[in-house]
């Protein structure tokens, strides 16, 4: 076929609504990855991609962009052609805590992206020195109110969701407890299991860890129930203090696409990543890495999206937390 004929036909195609992968069955998808590889958002990643390209017949490859707290990757999926080519691997953070985190962005995930599918969520756990007299929840605030301003929790960083998670539970205790971010997840828990902080709200598989080899305590998780990998873990909510009635903090795993890309698509897309997400083998992955399967649509997962960013907008805005 000439040039000018293809172009015609492609061009026939794309007014009429038809899916990208219609017009270029042999060109691969490509799911960007806004961090480095090797954590749990490359996991869920790599496995969507290779059950989706055993669905579509298609390749489906993954590319790591990290940098900016996710930002740099998330702004190259709004910039890309929104063609269905081009996808993102999404997250609270990038989403719905990093429009209302960081200053001078050039994009809004909320309206540049759009939805396909959320498949994952991931509670934290608080954990605390295995040496400490703390044991509860209500312990932990206890203490708090006895020590206002005494007590540091660490964090993997500011604007993180261990971070943002210590502010909602410090606001909705009203209690007064110290920041200590640290430049990623392990040294702080590493200190934290010295004594140096007295607490975290940590990403659950290297905590786990630590708490398996005795050298912390798991006292709570963030999630609206227990999680299969610490079942004797009680959720925040269970602690019995009436202030913490309906305490939830997660994060939210899915895949978007440039503002623009045909519906069609999107249907067609979210509906094979749902059917790869509700597989033994996806949702067995999930639970290695602390996530427990939530699976839904496009309207399902903007709204969850408008619901985060709701709270957290106002847990940043409370906290003074802001990021160049």
């Amino acid at each position: 076929m000439d040039r000018a004929r293809r172009g015609l036909l492609l061009g026939l195609l794309a007014a009429a609504g038809l899916p990208a992968h219609a017009q270029n069955d042999a060109r691969p998808i490509r799911i960007v990855v806004p961090f480095a590889a090797g954590g749990g958002n490359d996991v869920f990643a790599r496995q969507m991609a290779k059950g989706l390209g055993e669905l579509r017949k298609q390749g489906v490859i993954v590319d790591n962009k990290p940098g900016a707290g996710g930002n740099l990757g998330a702004e190259q999926v709004v910039r890309s052609a929104p063609d269905g080519s081009t996808l993102l691997l999404g997250h609270t953070g990038t989403v719905s805590i990093n429009p209302a985190l960081y200053k001078g962005l050039k994009f809004d995930a909320r309206k540049d992206l759009l939805p396909v599918a959320m498949f994952a969520s991931s509670a934290l756990v608080l954990v605390v020195p295995a040496a400490s007299k703390i044991r509860t929840v209500a312990d932990l605030v206890a203490e708090a109110k006895a020590r206002p301003g005494l007590l540091d929790y660490a964090s993997s960083g500011s604007g993180t969701g261990g971070h943002l998670t210590g502010e909602l539970f410090a606001q909705r205790t009203g209690t007064r407890i110290n920041h200590i971010p640290y430049k990623g997840t392990n040294p702080g828990l590493t200190d934290l299991a010295g004594g140096q902080v007295q607490m975290m709200f940590s990403v659950i598989p290297p905590a786990l860890a630590l708490v398996k080899g005795g050298r912390l305590r798991a006292i709570a998780v963030t999630g609206a129930k227990r999680l299969p990998s610490l079942p004797d873990v009680p959720t925040v909510a269970e602690s019995g203090l009436r202030e913490l009635a309906g305490f939830e903090s997660t994060l939210t795993y899915g895949i978007l696409a440039p503002r623009g890309t045909p519906d069609a698509f999107v249907k067609e897309l979210s509906a094979q990543m749902l059917q790869v997400a509700g597989s033994a083998e996806f949702q067995s992955r999930l639970g290695v890495e602390g996530a427990v399967p939530l699976l839904g649509g496009p309207a399902e997962y903007a709204a969850l999206i408008a619901r985060e960013s709701a709270l957290w907008a106002g847990i940043v805005k409370a906290s003074g937390a802001t990021v160049e």
